[in-house]
């Protein structure tokens, strides 16, 4: 990437009778990845979509394919995700029985990995792992849902995790993004990213942009939300 952030819509809030065209507009509008939420009905209480939806929209981009494991067990379903062309794998620690086995699943598949933080999720999970996190993804919601309001205090974690991170690539040299998802939109992506944040998932603030006959309606807001994030 040439630029200092990324945008990821969530495809959560998409329109889903027309997946295939909705991430092709995306990142022709200039999305950099597209994030993909995985839920069991069991971790969080909602179901959505598995590796088969993953694969149908695989062809449809070239753009990175964000998989966000809202599941548990998480180790059975990680190689399914990878056949089917996820480039970065994330799930809650809370969900495996050995985080750095998961984690190392994750990139034996070729994908890059990472862990998710909820809200109320501790960061001293990432302190034994940080040699196999390519991500750290931090919830600003309680995951589950899409459309939710930002937990404003998840910007202290966010510094919290950035200084951990920051640390760590001083002494190994090794760089880990740090993603928010949850309430992001263009009124609070400074704020967000000022905080310490770099990937910038966003759902119904992208979604539900513009007219649904208008190819270039999220043009705008994409482009509102990089130059909010500092990135243009």
């Amino acid at each position: 990437m040439t630029c200092p952030c990324r945008i990821a819509p969530s495809l959560l809030s998409a329109d889903f009778s027309r997946l295939g065209e909705e991430v092709r507009n995306v990142v022709a509008s200039g999305a950099d990845w597209i994030h993909f939420d995985v839920m069991d009905n069991h971790y969080v209480p909602n179901l959505t979509i598995g590796p088969l939806v993953c694969e149908a929209i695989r062809p449809c981009t070239e753009a990175p394919i964000d998989v966000h494991l809202m599941v548990r067990p998480v180790d059975r379903i990680i190689p399914d995700f990878a056949k089917a062309g996820a480039d970065v794998i994330t799930f809650h620690p809370e969900a495996s029985e050995h985080v750095d086995r998961s984690l190392g699943l994750i990139r034996e598949q070729g994908c890059k990995a990472g862990l998710v933080f909820n809200p109320a999720t501790p960061l001293t999970w990432m302190d034994h792992v940080m040699d196999k996190l390519d991500v750290v993804l931090l919830m600003s919601v309680n995951p589950g849902f899409g459309g939710q309001k930002f937990i404003p205090g998840t910007l202290a974690k966010l510094r919290e995790a950035r200084q951990k991170i920051d640390a760590f690539e001083r002494e190994s040299g090794r760089r880990i993004l740090l993603e928010i998802d949850g309430g992001v939109k263009v009124d609070n992506i400074g704020e967000i990213a000022a905080a310490g944040a770099d990937t910038f998932v966003a759902g119904s603030a992208v979604f539900g942009a513009g007219r649904d006959d208008d190819p270039h309606r999220y043009d705008t807001v994409i482009a509102a939300l990089r130059a909010g994030a500092g990135g243009g």
